[in-house]
């Protein structure tokens, strides 16, 4: 998840990040799952923002955060490194690199009868790490490469998908 711009109350989050690396087994969305995940929280953040960024991710803040920490069975840890994301503009491609744990680039799926410059893109998706009513743009993984948390893995050429997200808390309309 990268905050673009956005606050917790009166701490600004802008340009921050935080990398969820997990797994699990079912279906997630019914809570009939084993799932285990790691948390990375960008190291660019101060002690205010760090809290912001564990109070929400960690599900204490509520809403659609609270909902999807309450799938996680095992949380394997929460770890602060230096983040980067870069996100093209025109969601042509993006990626994440967070030195020594996990690297992911991938490219907007694109086919003979896509229109230049469009996106292959998914409105409600059935679930969604962001929560409901965003839209997914879908794409091809060039890199997917974690060792973090127990977890190590290498699988380019698989599906990826970029989600833009806006959340807001309930005193916010």
């Amino acid at each position: 998840w990268h905050v673009t711009n956005g606050n917790f109350g009166d701490v600004r989050l802008d340009g921050l990040s935080v990398v969820g690396i997990g797994s699990f087994t079912g279906n997630i969305w019914a809570g009939e799952t084993k799932s285990a995940m790691g948390m990375i929280i960008d190291e660019r953040a101060d002690d205010r923002q760090r809290d912001a960024l564990l109070t929400i991710f960690g599900g204490r803040a509520g809403g659609w955060p609270a909902g999807f920490a309450e799938l996680v069975g095992d949380m394997r840890g929460i770890e602060f490194a230096p983040i980067t994301v870069e996100i093209a503009a025109d969601l042509a491609r993006w990626r994440v690199d967070v030195p020594g744990m996990a690297k992911g680039s991938a490219e907007a799926l694109t086919g003979p009868t896509s229109p230049p410059g469009a996106r292959v893109q998914l409105h409600n998706a059935p679930g969604a790490e962001v929560g409901p009513g965003q839209i997914a743009t879908w794409g091809v993984a060039a890199e997917d490469e974690v060792e973090a948390f127990g977890f190590k893995w290498s699988w380019p050429g698989r599906s990826s998908k970029h989600f833009s997200f806006d959340w807001s808390g309930p005193d916010e309309h």
